[in-house]
């Protein structure tokens, strides 16, 4: 039998989770709470499995229930049900410690999947919440992969800022070659690197740019 207290301040919602669950054979409601500080106190005397729980209550919200639940290393788990469908909600309560979030306009077998996942130990989010959270997962990837892109483009060898140098004093390659006792062909290979790194197309921007990123003086 899951043992579920059910906090929220609006007793409609309360009234209706419970009338959604109440024919479940192995769910029990066995209190509510109107607020995160009669949550807690619920969830000491009562020792429920699950607290389902809103984030929008007046004094302490569900956010801040969780965390000081989490932290009380209560063996209660925490399902927040909310109609909040922001990133920031999410992250936060999730940060704080809850096994899972649901939108209130989740199906009952949604709900009931919910349930049952977090009973199990597991972390359970609704269809629309994981697409928040994927889509957010994509762009800081993209970011990151962009941002090392940017990074490997900028890792100029030594031999390879040495060359900008001389190019940007006005030297051909031929010069370049002659001056480091390397082939004309090295030093072309050498500037078609740095074009690359630094993502240009000839001479003049090579210039520009190597000044702008302060790799020359």
């Amino acid at each position: 039998m899951i043992k579920i207290v059910i906090a929220d301040d609006h007793r409609i919602v309360r009234d209706g989770l419970k009338s959604l669950l109440s024919d479940e054979k192995d769910i029990l409601i066995i209190g509510e709470a109107a607020n995160g500080e009669e949550a807690l106190n619920k969830t000491h005397e009562l020792k429920p499995d699950i607290l389902m729980a809103d984030i929008s209550m007046p004094g302490m919200n569900g956010i801040e229930m969780t965390r000081i639940l989490c932290k009380e290393d209560s063996k209660t788990k925490v399902l927040i049900v909310s109609m909040h469908d922001n990133e920031d909600y999410i992250n936060q309560a999730l940060e704080a410690g809850a096994s899972g979030y649901l939108l209130k306009d989740s199906s009952k077998e949604e709900l009931l999947k919910a349930i049952k996942a977090v009973q199990n130990g597991e972390t359970y989010c609704s269809g629309d919440v994981s697409k928040i959270l994927l889509n957010k997962f994509l762009v800081s990837s993209r970011s990151k992969k962009l941002k090392t892109e940017s990074e490997d483009r900028l890792e100029l060898t030594k031999r390879e800022k040495e060359i900008l140098k001389l190019i940007s004093d006005g030297l051909s390659n031929k010069e370049i070659a002659n001056l480091l006792f390397v082939s004309t062909r090295t030093i072309d290979t050498h500037r078609y690197n740095v074009m690359q790194k630094l993502n240009v197309k000839n001479g003049a921007e090579l210039v520009r740019i190597a000044f702008k990123l302060n790799l020359i003086n």
